[in-house]
């Protein structure tokens, strides 16, 4: 069966447009034509991509995109934006989209953004599935079960963004090594998001709010002065 993918586009002829090369990569789209009925369509499927207009009637992209991401943390989001809309831009990528395109865009660029989004996420799951004794990190009282995305501190669930959790995965995964905005940009997200190194400080701050007895003085996610941050190293956590 092909992978379904969904439009959240209300402009009819770019709606066709992207349907057209989404079916030229063997994917299956769907199309919604404005915020309410995408956002249904949405959180009611599964969806290996789901390709969201920012400019939408009922309900805009932003929103979609939030209220997506709170029920539905991991299918990847790609993100059409207007060149003007650089804040708004900038906004998505902190709501949990995955990646962007700025219209007018080629069919070639839209056909590399879903095939490296979709690449990714497939590479993602069968590394995780070809490694399964190395699928769960401990590290001063954080746990992370890599297979199934859930993380605890001190034995309490914690919810997490997908991006969140990426971030989170490769800091854990790479104790006291410390990493600058733009490397852990195109690292978890896979993009060189020029520019956008404040979507970093955005997420790092929202994730020491959660695993974070107080994020003024944090335990797990250290800034590295002059360079970015890193996560402490087993012997700073104690047992």
């Amino acid at each position: 069966m092909p992978e379904r993918v969904l439009i959240i586009e209300d402009d009819r002829e770019i709606a066709d447009l992207v349907a057209l090369n989404l079916r030229d990569l063997g994917l299956a789209p769907e199309r919604a034509a404005d915020g309410r009925s995408g956002l249904a369509k949405a959180l009611g499927g599964e969806w290996s991509l789901i390709v969201l207009d920012l400019m939408l009637p009922q309900l805009d992209g932003l929103a979609v995109c939030r209220r997506i991401r709170e029920g539905n943390p991991f299918t990847p989001i790609l993100m059409l934006t207007a060149r003007s809309e650089e804040v708004d831009r900038v906004m998505g990528l902190e709501l949990g989209a995955d990646e962007y395109i700025t219209k007018p865009f080629s069919v070639r660029e839209l056909a590399a953004r879903v095939k490296a989004l979709l690449r990714r996420v497939r590479t993602d799951r069968e590394a995780l599935a070809g490694r399964p004794a190395e699928g769960r990190i401990e590290l001063g009282g954080l746990a992370m079960d890599l297979q199934k995305r859930r993380v605890t501190l001190q034995g309490r669930s914690v919810e997490l963004t997908a991006k969140e959790f990426d971030l989170l995965s490769l800091f854990a995964r790479n104790p006291g090594r410390a990493y600058s905005r733009p490397e852990l940009l195109a690292q978890v997200w896979g993009y060189q998001y020029e520019g956008y190194e404040h979507t970093v400080n955005s997420h790092i701050n929202r994730l020491r709010g959660k695993i974070e007895h107080d994020r003024g003085h944090p335990v797990y996610l250290r800034t590295v002065s002059g360079v970015g941050y890193r996560f402490a190293e087993p012997a700073e956590l104690g047992p």
